[in-house]
């Protein structure tokens, strides 16, 4: 990989979000709405608003996480090249990143195609999905719940899709847990979807 992708979305997801922060026609136009998906056909948005953030913490939030697990995936990425799974690993990591922006939208587009007044923006789905692609391939790896108690990465997992499913059920915030679900869920599958053989590779490292 000649370049630092995590870091190419990083800058251009910054860029965008700082200058919508100023722009409200720009947030509007671009950011998710299962209404205007689905009754005018504005796909765009399931695209465009991984680029928006609520806020400032918000975004620094998800590109902190997205840095810290991007790169792990793309040397992931590198060594499915160098062992003849992938051929274009900056293609394959595309996918994975702007496959999770959308998959992680649809179930609020199902959920909410008609609630003219339901919004959302942010890149969590997609972060989320590079999060998982990454304990995929080192399930057991250390990762900090709550940022302070070491805990397996596939122990890590599966608390935050119950939590997430928990949270979605209850509905009592402003964050979209589907779509940390559902990015979540992408971001497992998608090395099988890439190679199923590599399952092989996930149950080995479970027992290292």
């Amino acid at each position: 990989m000649s370049f630092n992708t995590t870091l190419i979305i990083i800058i251009a997801t910054t860029l965008i979000s700082i200058t919508a922060f100023g722009s409200e026609t720009l947030f509007s136009k671009f950011l998710f709405s299962p209404y205007q998906v689905y009754h005018r056909r504005e796909f765009y948005r399931l695209i465009t608003h991984g680029f928006l953030h609520a806020d400032w913490m918000h975004l620094i939030i998800n590109m902190f996480v997205l840095f810290s697990f991007g790169n792990n995936v793309e040397y992931w990425f590198r060594y499915l090249k160098n062992t003849g799974y992938i051929d274009h690993p900056v293609l394959v990591y595309c996918f994975l990143y702007f496959g999770g922006i959308v998959v992680a939208s649809l179930i609020s587009l199902v959920k909410h195609r008609n609630n003219y007044s339901y919004n959302s923006v942010g890149a969590s789905g997609a972060v989320s999905a590079v999060v998982f692609t990454s304990i995929f391939f080192a399930p057991l790896d250390r990762l900090y719940f709550f940022a302070a108690i070491p805990i397996p990465g596939i122990v890590f997992a599966v608390l935050y899709l119950v939590y997430s499913s928990i949270m979605s059920s209850r509905n009592r915030d402003n964050i979209n847990h589907d779509a940390h679900f559902a990015g979540a869920v992408y971001g497992f599958i998608f090395p099988v979807l890439i190679n199923f053989s590599l399952l092989y590779h996930f149950l080995a490292a479970l027992h290292m």
